[in-house]
């Protein structure tokens, strides 16, 4: 849905791929630029939330139905219910608490100070009684919506994916994210002249095209210049890995050496982005000798690799390696999100071969046990796999391919979407 949704946005950013998503969506069907089927919005008809009078002859037109364009397989939804008696209750609380909201607006006393949310604690949204009025009554609403979410009954996936779903729209449909409703982007928008505005859109174009929305200025970083610049050198590689040891800066160096396993999916700087916050740098002045794995960008030529080559060729090499290099028999070894998943399992085959390298084991953020995997929960059962083996191969004896890095930052960033989308989303409008 969210591709969908994104080449949408890129359509109106290009007027030629209209066509493109007309042909999708009526095939066989020639349409001028102006028809329904040629407006780049009628492609969401029948997207979730998307009123389909948008989806007619320009935005706001009519539309005499939906257009015969088929969404993707999407994961089923069991049956839930709210109780009458706790749906009764939630409406009653959310009834008399607009009631207030509106006598406090009425004598145009409403405090948003009580309300706890950052994103109205400008002094430009308490300047006008409206703008109070609107930020607080999206609270009120919001808080509502996520309620009755909690009071869902029903089994713990379809009530997971409801949260998730009253999140992601709640979070979206925020009175600040819209130029019309928030005062500080009407205040920039004057004083600077149209100039915000302006920039908003390029902005928004750029992130179209990026596929993701900037969350800083990436032009400004520069690998061995303001971002891993601890020196190292690169003692081993295979097909999955390049090993770097990085160069001790103290007189004398603990006996046995550290191995440090990072994610797969970021860069192995993550723990050496600048010398004040560089874990590394730190183990280096704690007088470790340090090894980090650098995972290599995967591509079609190693499509064929699984979870037991990235074990055996990736963590249990490295910790041979490592053992050589320092000379010891037990290293200390630290594991990092899915690198610290990766660790235990490896540390595992050789405890079950009666094997104990590690004199110790540190983990960041690292899941152990998948029987409960959190929010993440929503996106994971055979439909979605399907879907996924579909869409980039492995289904029906297709060859597999690989998912792209901008899926996985974009779903990481929905998962906390206040926080790394829609304060960017503000920020970058102004």
């Amino acid at each position: 849905m969210f591709e969908q949704w994104l080449n949408t946005w890129r359509a109106v950013a290009d007027p030629a791929q209209w066509q493109k998503l007309a042909a999708q969506a009526n095939p066989g069907q020639t349409e001028s630029p102006g028809s329904a089927s040629a407006n780049p919005f009628a492609a969401l008809a029948g997207f979730p939330g998307f009123p389909c009078s948008h989806a007619g002859s320009g935005m706001g037109g009519t539309n005499s139905g939906p257009l015969p364009f088929a969404m993707p397989a999407m994961p089923k939804i069991s049956t839930a219910a709210i109780a009458p008696e706790r749906l009764q209750e939630l409406q009653s609380s959310s009834s008399r608490e607009a009631m207030e909201l509106i006598k406090q607006a009425s004598a145009q006393s409403i405090d948003l100070a009580t309300l706890k949310d950052r994103r109205f604690s400008a002094a430009a949204w308490q300047s006008a009684p409206g703008f109070a009025f609107v930020a607080a009554w999206y609270v009120l609403n919001a808080r509502y919506l996520q309620e009755l979410a909690e009071a869902v009954e029903g089994d713990h996936k379809t009530r997971e994916r409801i949260r998730f779903a009253v999140q992601q729209w709640a979070a979206a449909a925020s009175s600040s994210n819209y130029i019309a409703l928030n005062p500080d982007a009407q205040k920039a928008l004057i004083e600077s002249r149209g100039e915000s505005l302006q920039k908003g859109m390029m902005n928004l174009l750029a992130d179209m095209q990026r596929g993701k929305i900037q969350q800083s200025d990436e032009s400004g970083f520069v690998v061995g210049k303001n971002i891993a610049t601890t020196q190292g050198s690169v003692v081993f590689e295979n097909d999955l890995l390049q090993l770097i040891q990085y160069t001790p800066r103290t007189a004398t160096v603990r006996e046995q050496p550290l191995l440090i396993v990072p994610p797969c999916i970021n860069k192995f700087y993550i723990l050496d982005l600048q010398s004040e916050g560089s874990l590394v740098a730190h183990a280096f002045d704690a007088g470790h000798q340090v090894f980090m794995i650098s995972w290599r960008n995967a591509d079609a030529s190693i499509a064929h690799k699984t979870l037991d080559d990235y074990i055996d060729e990736g963590v249990l090499t490295s910790i041979d390696v490592v053992k050589q290099i320092g000379g010891r028999e037990q290293i200390n070894t630290l594991g990092f999100c899915i690198g610290g998943t990766l660790l235990v399992t490896a540390l595992a085959v050789l405890a079950a071969r009666g094997e104990y390298p590690a004199v110790s084991m540190t983990l960041l953020t690292a899941v152990l046990d998948f029987s409960d995997t959190g929010v993440l929960d929503v996106f994971i059962d055979e439909q979605h796999v399907q879907m996924h083996e579909q869409t980039i191969g492995g289904k029906d004896g297709k060859a597999p391919a690989l998912m792209r890095g901008v899926e996985f930052a974009n779903t990481f960033s929905y998962l906390r979407p206040n926080d790394l989308v829609w304060n960017y989303v503000v920020d970058n409008s102004t």
